[in-house]
């Protein structure tokens, strides 16, 4: 076009016309609609943009300090080593304060190489991450940084984001609170909540927990290679982790150190070790030996109910929340096991050469089972024992088995008989458990703390299983004399060491019989010493008959023992209760446990005093803060001198009497007592040395007979005591001595002063010893079961003035209403010596007597004047007869 001043002119005119101009207004008015239309609808836009942007923000989630909510409790023993860690699949986490460098910047590598340069979003890694996804037309790319993740991780739950608009709203949130907490917290306090927070497979939470899982070792103490692999799993954490997938660990590891050598964290040689080093071999190993310890110990099972318990008496907190706490609540449960000793025990009761009954399977059985109806049953061991026991018509039939094959054959047979058709089997679980089985715990008597507990022999499968030691009641036997007859017999002066009470036929109250071990014998006058040191069952009824069931039952609560029955109705509406005589012989209704019948014997070691067993001293929370602590509250429940004496006669049950199998090989004291239930079902043995009281039972866990060969069960229990004081270097030193205990010589017949001559002179063997006794108990009292009598050897009667052969003989005496025979028989006097005297030799005899001896007395003297003339003539004869000769 040219320009020039026609143009121009031409173009004015063209432009200012009527028709132009209108043509103009009609565009203008146009634009002028299209204008305000544009406007509203970017004022409408911008208002719901506003809107919806708000609303993101304000159903944002509220900042927090971003640490784990929830981790595992950590158990230690006695000496601050982790020995147990409580968690559930979301508090398996051991946070810490701090991460080596090498591990801080494996994760930084390759998770966000800029974390020191942005301000929580990493706008270059956004628009990287798009151009790759738009190139590839995949999402591969993340653009999420450290603080992004953390955020992600604590405070969002992203399950069900099925659509694009949550995920947007979810990023968006993170990025503007990731922009938030960078300005609240220090870059090394959120890279160290990272590190607390992530998933890094197999159920592990955090670098601490996964360190320990797969290294056996604490993050702080990590190679180069092993923060490498930690750092690798992030992404994946069910497919990079080292135990399920080694390879693809390994690619992943090699990522993780060529990222760490481009961004200088390391060194071409750091590189190259970390690369040839062989850490997967130390992951199999490592982690093997965590799946066989996986399972709690008895005493973890233990640990755990007893602070549940405690949460919810001293804390008021529910069951569930108790429960919750222990297991989520990050807590520091510092125990008093004794971890040395404690694998002592474990080891010995787990040798199966320890047992030489043959070793039988118990079944422990459950089935779930679906009928067509709907409707559902669960069957167990207990459904298996009365099938078979009607099966076979043995009402004794028990789910015991010689093998284990036979035990799974029973299982199978069951349940082929139980399922009809429609049933499904929902669950089904056969285990077995080795019998006879064993329980076992140890007290420092001093303090009550329980450095050992072991509920059971053979591999523990399950956690909070049964606990033999700890919630599991049988029945005490003899155990109970020292502790319900004998205890407070002596505490209340009713008798003392040297009494005497006749071991004869003897029944309760109601008429049944009591009988001793040995059925057949009885030992007649018995102290109290010899009935502890050869477990006589009649001389420990008799004695808590003295002091009444009452009295013996009252002493039990106040040792500490809560199973007893005072009085209670069973499902026949029967009354229950322990208080009678066979409260004496630990005939009770429901047992006691291994447990609390330690901590009983503990009070007779400790001088009298009971201490409340206890597991642990102190529970923190996360913050340190003490929430649960045990102090010991001792308290007297008898006398110093009491203990003392009772120590010193149970010393002569180990030494020469039922419990000669738990010497010990050391000179260390022993005292102790043991227990055998009716029907043999259960066997105890429960002694103490200076250091230590211990418990050992052993039996079925369904009531069996059974012989113990060899009573393998004390054998055990010095075996672990053998090793322990070996092991902890114990010094020998003997029992607490007492000042207020006196000797004095008693006769063992009587438990009185003895006789001089007399009691010495027994006719099985010298009856004077020494015994001990409280200062002012001691007896004042000559024997009264001894009694010499000089008797006719002739007539066996009392002899008389002029009786010729004359005897002093010792008897023993017969107790007054005492009938049946006892041991005492063959050494008694049988008749009165005032009433049955000689007869024979009376003075009219005794003159007689006289008479024939002066008779023969003349006889005598002339048949040996007769004899001598005899002998004179002879000698004459020879003198006369040798004359000749000589002549001749």
């Amino acid at each position: 076009m040219i320009y020039n001043e026609n143009s121009i002119t031409e173009k004015r005119k063209s432009l200012y016309s009527a028709k132009e101009q209108l043509r103009s207004s009609i565009f203008v008015s146009i634009l002028y609609v299209v204008l305000i239309l544009a406007m509203s609808g970017a004022v409408a836009v911008s208002g719901f943009m506003y809107g919806a942007f708000r609303a993101i923000l304000i159903t944002a989630p509220e900042i927090t300090d971003l640490k784990p909510e929830t981790s595992a409790t950590m158990i230690y023993d006695m000496n601050g080593k982790a020995v147990q860690q409580l968690s559930d699949y979301s508090s398996n986490r051991i946070p810490v304060e701090d991460a080596p460098e090498d591990l801080k910047n494996a994760f930084i590598a390759i998770e966000d190489e800029r974390f020191y340069e942005h301000n929580g979003v990493d706008l270059k890694g956004i628009i990287r991450a798009l151009i790759s996804d738009l190139s590839t037309g995949t999402p591969s790319q993340g653009a999420s940084t450290i603080t992004q993740q953390l955020i992600k991780n604590r405070m969002f739950d992203t399950g069900g984001e099925d659509h694009l608009i949550p995920k947007i709203r979810r990023k968006i949130q993170e990025q503007i609170m990731a922009i938030q907490t960078e300005k609240v917290w220090s870059k090394d306090e959120i890279l160290i909540r990272y590190l607390n927070t992530i998933n890094l497979g197999k159920g592990t939470l955090g670098v601490e927990t996964a360190s320990q899982y797969y290294f056996h070792k604490s993050s702080a103490d990590l190679n180069l290679s092993e923060c490498a692999v930690l750092a690798g799993i992030t992404k994946n954490p069910s497919a990079l982790n080292p135990v399920d997938h080694p390879e693809a660990s390994a690619q992943r590891k090699e990522l993780v150190l060529r990222k760490m050598l481009d961004l200088n964290y390391i060194s071409s040689k750091d590189y190259q070790t970390a690369i040839a080093d062989d850490v997967y071999t130390r992951v199999s190993e490592n982690t093997a030996n965590r799946e066989a310890a996986a399972v709690y110990s008895y005493y973890t099972d233990a640990l755990i109910t007893q602070i549940v318990s405690d949460l919810q008496t001293r804390k008021g907190y529910s069951q569930s929340q108790a429960f919750n706490i222990v297991y989520k609540g990050g807590l520091r449960i510092h125990s008093v096991q004794d971890s040395e000793m404690q694998k002592i025990a474990d080891d010995i009761i787990n040798n199966k050469n320890n047992y030489p009954v043959n070793t039988e399977y118990s079944m422990e059985y459950t089935l779930k089972v679906t009928h067509a109806d709907d409707s559902f049953d669960t069957y167990n061991e207990a459904d298996v024992r009365k099938y078979f026991a009607n099966k076979k018509k043995d009402k004794n039939y028990s789910t015991v088995y010689s093998s284990k094959e036979e035990l799974e054959k029973a299982a199978a047979e069951f349940k082929k008989a139980i399922l009809t058709d429609g049933d499904k089997v929902r669950e089904e679980t056969v285990h077995y458990s080795l019998e006879p089985q064993l329980s076992f715990s140890l007290i420092d008597q001093k303090t009550g703390e329980v450095k050992v507990l072991v509920g059971g022999r053979g591999k523990k499968k399950d956690d909070l299983a049964l606990n033999r030691a700890t919630a599991v009641t049988r029945q005490p036997g003899s155990t109970f004399k020292i502790l319900a007859a004998y205890a407070p017999a002596i505490d209340s002066g009713t008798v003392t060491l040297a009494t005497a009470l006749n071991d004869a036929p003897y029944k309760y109250s109601n008429g049944v019989r009591v009988r001793n071990y040995d059925k057949k014998s009885y030992k007649g006058m018995t102290t109290i010493r010899d009935a502890i040191r050869e477990s006589n069952n009649i001389v420990a009824v008799k004695t808590l008959t003295k002091i009444t069931p009452q009295t013996g039952y009252d002493y039990l609560v106040n040792l500490g023992f809560t199973t007893l029955v005072s009085g209670r109705a069973n499902s026949e509406g029967a009354l229950e209760s322990d208080i009678n005589q066979s409260l004496a012989l630990g005939g009770i209704t429901d047992g006691v446990t291994n447990l609390e019948l330690t901590a009983a014997y503990c009070s007779i070691a400790n001088k009298g005093t009971y201490n409340t067993p206890i597991l642990y001293t102190t529970v923190e929370d996360s913050e340190g803060n003490v929430i649960l602590e045990n102090k010991p509250e001792p308290r007297q429940v008898m006398k110093e001198s009491t203990a003392w004496l009772l120590t010193d006669a149970m010393r002569d049950v180990v030494s020469s009497g039922t419990g000669t199998e738990a010497k010990l090989t050391s000179d260390m004291p022993v005292a102790g007592k043991t227990g055998t239930s009716s029907n043999n079902y259960d066997y105890w043995f429960c002694g103490y040395t200076p250091y230590y009281t211990a418990s050992i039972w052993t039996g079925y866990d369904y009531n069996t007979n059974f012989t113990n060969e060899g009573d393998y069960h004390k054998v055990i229990w010095r075996k672990i005591m053998d090793k322990i004081i070996e092991k902890k270097k114990l010094k020998t030193k003997d029992f607490p001595a007492c000042k207020d205990i006196i000797s004095q010589t008693i006769c063992a017949k009587s438990g009185k002063l003895p006789l001089e001559g007399i009691c010495s002179n027994d006719p099985e063997h010298s009856m004077v010893r020494t015994e001990y006794f409280e200062a002012g108990t001691e007896p004042t009292d000559r024997c009264e079961s001894h009694i010499s009598v000089t008797v006719c050897q002739d007539t066996n009667k009392t002899a008389g003035k002029y009786c010729p052969h004359k005897v002093t003989r010792v008897y023993r005496v017969k107790p007054k209403g005492s009938s049946g025979k006892t041991d005492d028989d063959k050494y008694l006097l049988t008749f009165d010596p005032d009433k049955v005297k000689c007869t024979v030799h009376t003075k009219e005899w005794y003159e007689k007597d006289q008479e024939r001896k002066r008779l023969e007395e003349e006889k005598k003297k002339e048949e040996e004047e007769k004899k001598k003339k005899q002998q004179e003539e002879k000698k004459k004869q020879q003198t006369e007869g040798t004359t000749q000769k000589k002549k001749n």
